[in-house]
């Protein structure tokens, strides 16, 4: 977690295989040097686990590795494989060799689609990507933003480009908060390099 299929990537492919994790991912360029818990949200899309948002953060753990505090702590890629509500997007990730690519980044935003974003795939079809990581990848890419941004700063900038080098479009505000139209269920979710924010549709370039 500057790298849902359909529940993050050359720019391009080459430029994440260079890299090769989805355990690490902002608007600032600079690694922070303390968890997100510690540092300031005024930090350029830093967030806290106070900052997060939305109606799907009753999912997410209350303790243990996979909890806010637990995710803070750790890259995006390993956070996210913790997180019950996203072992279709780890599955993915990991089927196209992105771990470490993620987990390397100084400072992304990933978006995270959650496990019922995948449904409208179908099971044959997330199967079919998994076993082509070429066709993957830049779908995997479409989900990340090569900065860190919080939800205000999504929301001032309005268009974000991801690692495949196409834009999504960011509406609303709060719990309306969007992407691509797809819904923010939780979103300002820290990670040692990444602002998470999970959503309900998986993202197509």
């Amino acid at each position: 977690m500057r790298k849902t299929l359909a529940g993050v990537f050359a720019i391009a492919i080459a430029g994440l295989t260079a890299c090769s994790g989805m355990d690490q991912a902002s608007t600032s360029t600079n690694t922070p040097t303390s968890t997100p818990t510690t540092t300031s949200s005024s930090a350029m899309g830093m967030t806290r686990t106070s900052d997060v948002f939305g109606p799907g953060c009753a999912g997410v753990p209350q303790g243990g590795k996979g909890s806010l505090t637990g995710m803070a702590e750790d890259p995006v890629a390993t956070a996210a494989s913790n997180n019950p509500l996203l072992t279709k997007l780890v599955a993915a990730v990991k089927a196209a060799n992105l771990v470490d690519t993620l987990n390397s980044q100084e400072a992304i935003t990933v978006f995270a689609p959650a496990d019922p974003a995948f449904a409208e795939l179908g099971d044959a079809k997330f199967q079919e990507l998994a076993g082509n990581p070429a066709a993957l990848t830049p779908i995997l890419q479409y989900h990340v933003a090569p900065m860190r941004y919080d939800a205000k700063g999504l929301q001032t900038a309005k268009t974000v480009k991801t690692l495949n080098g196409t834009d999504v479009t960011i509406a609303g505000s709060g719990d309306s908060l969007t992407v691509n139209g797809a819904p923010v269920l939780c979103g300002n979710i820290p990670t040692k390099n990444a602002t998470v924010f999970v959503i309900g549709k998986v993202l197509t370039p």
